[in-house]
């Protein structure tokens, strides 16, 4: 590996060890890719992913925007399956990016959503 991801993975594992989500309250992990981002809800104590939703959603990737309007429509609809599962608050997992950009519009459309973190 090239020593950007090793340095995302190093940041992943310290976040991971202070962020764990539950049953109650799940971990909203996000993943960048150069084209698309993802978006899962997970309780660590079982490990099983709740929802996921990803700019590859047939309804996401119909709309013709950039890519950080992609990723803020992506946290709208991850907040939407939450809801109708009955979750109201998360535990946000950057997953080593930094908060900025298309990991920032995902927790601004899980917000506008209804998740509260």
């Amino acid at each position: 590996m090239n020593s950007k991801a090793v340095a995302r993975q190093k940041i992943k594992y310290r976040i991971r060890k202070k962020v764990s989500g539950a049953a109650a309250k799940p971990r909203l992990s996000v993943f960048r890719s150069n084209t698309d981002i993802y978006a899962q809800l997970i309780n660590d104590e079982s490990g099983v992913t709740i929802a996921a939703a990803s700019s590859k959603d047939k309804d996401i990737k119909a709309q013709k925007v950039n890519k950080t309007e992609k990723s803020k429509l992506v946290g709208a609809a991850i907040a939407r399956k939450a809801s109708e599962l009955g979750v109201s608050t998360v535990v946000f997992d950057r997953g080593g990016y930094i908060y900025h950009g298309r990991v920032k519009a995902v927790a601004e459309g899980a917000r506008e959503g209804g998740l509260q973190f």
